[in-house]
């Protein structure tokens, strides 16, 4: 038997590294995955699905090194249930609504984004190489 999970999304947070008794590098981080539809009523709909993902080894130290909040990326890995239901974790959120979470255990991370679409999305104020400077009176021709 076999099953695989695809997702694409963007994290939620900056990835979480630590190491296990055996020395095996772990990072976690959560990815949200969204959509919108026109339910039956008419009404738009935008419905995100978190998931939490788990990276081992080698990909554990890249995903650490590379990845951060906002950064997108296709995850492909095998969903692991709650232990003691083999369901999804189901919780209750502060407004008293239930939840649930997912968890995958990634065999895959392919980074969407590129490291100046990072950058750009942090505010960190460096300057991407090539682009023109924030100063530049040139319009763009396209």
């Amino acid at each position: 038997m076999f099953h695989t999970i695809i997702i694409a999304g963007n994290l939620g947070r900056d990835p979480e590294m630590r190491y296990i008794p055996s020395g095996q590098a772990v990072t976690n981080f959560s990815v949200a995955t969204s959509r919108k539809y026109t339910d039956n009523n008419g009404q738009q709909v935008d419905e995100t699905i978190w998931f939490r993902v788990a990276t081992w080894g080698k990909l554990a130290e890249i995903c650490n090194q590379y990845l951060r909040k906002g950064s997108k990326v296709l995850v492909e890995g095998r969903l692991v249930p709650d232990k003691q239901t083999g369901n999804p974790r189901n919780y209750t959120r502060q407004d008293g609504t239930s939840g649930a979470s997912y968890e995958i255990s990634a065999q895959t991370v392919r980074f969407l984004s590129t490291r100046a679409d990072d950058m750009a999305g942090q505010g960190t104020g460096d300057s991407v190489p090539g682009a023109p400077a924030d100063d530049s009176d040139e319009e763009i021709p396209f």
